[in-house]
């Protein structure tokens, strides 16, 4: 991932089956600080998100076809039932650690770097 701060790497599991994308990062108890996971829908669209019987805080990207981060949500609550939606339409999300985007410097606009993700620069 490249921010104004540098470049951050991320272990990641992709997720990209509505049965897959379903089960996130339910029920697991921690979370890696250089670990995440990436949702991939296969499509640009608006997504929205919820953390039930999710333990971890979490951060949120919401990423573009082409890698640039739309939004983030921070800090998202453990159990919290609250619809976190995208601000428009991204093909994928980024889960990570909550308080890590802040941590690192990584805002929207910046750009993720997967082989999945289609970089158009």
């Amino acid at each position: 991932m490249q921010s104004e701060s540098g470049n951050h790497a991320f272990t990641v599991e992709v997720v990209d089956t509505p049965e897959t994308r379903a089960q996130g990062l339910m029920y697991r108890q921690e979370l890696a600080d250089d670990a995440g996971m990436l949702f991939d829908f296969r499509e640009e669209r608006p997504v929205s998100f919820w953390m039930r019987n999710t333990f971890i805080p979490l951060d949120m990207l919401f990423i573009e076809a082409d890698g640039t981060i739309l939004n983030i949500h921070a800090n998202a609550r453990p159990h919290d039932t609250t619809s976190i939606p995208s601000d428009g339409p991204v093909q994928f999300v980024l889960e990570i650690p909550g308080g890590r985007s802040e941590e690192l410097g990584i805002a929207a606009g910046d750009v993720v770097e997967h082989p999945r993700i289609t970089a158009e620069q």
